[in-house]
């Protein structure tokens, strides 16, 4: 991992890296849209709106998990000062928060036919609108500093700050008796009691699959756009100095 500090080693490998994953998640996106949409039968309680679960689970799910990628990344830059890790938080930022976004109107148009409402102040629905706003707060709070250090350092602990409502997003439904459903499964592990079936747990796992390449895609794309707008920066303070 701490090859990939060096931009350069970081820029060969991704450039070959990122056709790979693009091409991945564009074939598993199809494959998985076309399952939910055509090949899944309806739910036998909430009929074609349960449909939508294909694209609100896994948007949740990386609101979250791109979050904690920040945090990480937050954490090598504060301790270890990574060369490219605030540009990999500050390059997931966006990312981040436009999977929050969908998660959150994807979930309202859900809720509707489900809970009777668009919007409930329920645990895990607050703590992901509350996370959103933590995004917003974090890329807001880069472009407040002209200073590439202090916007890094300043950043890093507004992150920090913000992964209580990450782990509250994630496990608030545990924590308390919220509205919100629980997780219908657990990735990574196999859970004692089924809440899918395998109809409907394949195709959602395709769908995760693809958000996740899309994520890496989007992101790799974004860390380099930072990497070459820091060298371009570098050399144009370089010309004034001259």
């Amino acid at each position: 991992m701490w090859s990939f500090a060096n931009p350069n080693k970081f820029m060969r490998v991704s450039g070959v890296v990122l056709p790979v994953v693009a091409v991945a998640a564009a074939v598993l996106a199809v494959w998985g849209l076309y399952q939910a949409l055509y090949v899944v039968p309806s739910d036998f309680k909430q009929g074609d709106a349960g449909r939508i679960m294909f694209v609100h689970v896994p948007a949740a799910a990386l609101s979250i998990i791109v979050y904690l990628i920040m945090c990480l990344c937050s954490i090598f830059a504060l301790i270890w000062r990574h060369p490219v890790a605030s540009l990999s938080a500050k390059a997931a930022a966006p990312i981040g928060a436009a999977f929050t976004l969908l998660a959150l109107v994807t979930g309202a148009i859900w809720g509707k036919p489900m809970w009777g409402a668009w919007w409930v102040w329920d645990a895990r629905l607050t703590s992901e609108l509350i996370l959103f706003f933590f995004y917003i707060g974090y890329m807001a709070l880069w472009d407040a500093f002209d200073d590439f250090t202090k916007a890094e350092t300043a950043t890093a602990y507004f992150c920090l700050v913000g992964s209580v409502f990450a782990v509250l997003a994630k496990y608030s439904v545990d924590l308390w008796d919220t509205l919100h459903q629980s997780s219908s499964m657990t990735i990574g592990t196999i859970a004692t009691e089924e809440k899918l079936s395998n109809e409907f747990k394949i195709p959602l796992l395709i769908m995760i699959a693809a958000f996740y390449l899309y994520f890496l895609t989007v992101w790799l794309i974004r860390v380099r756009s930072e990497i070459r707008m820091r060298r371009i920066q570098a050399i144009r303070q370089a010309a004034v100095v001259e």
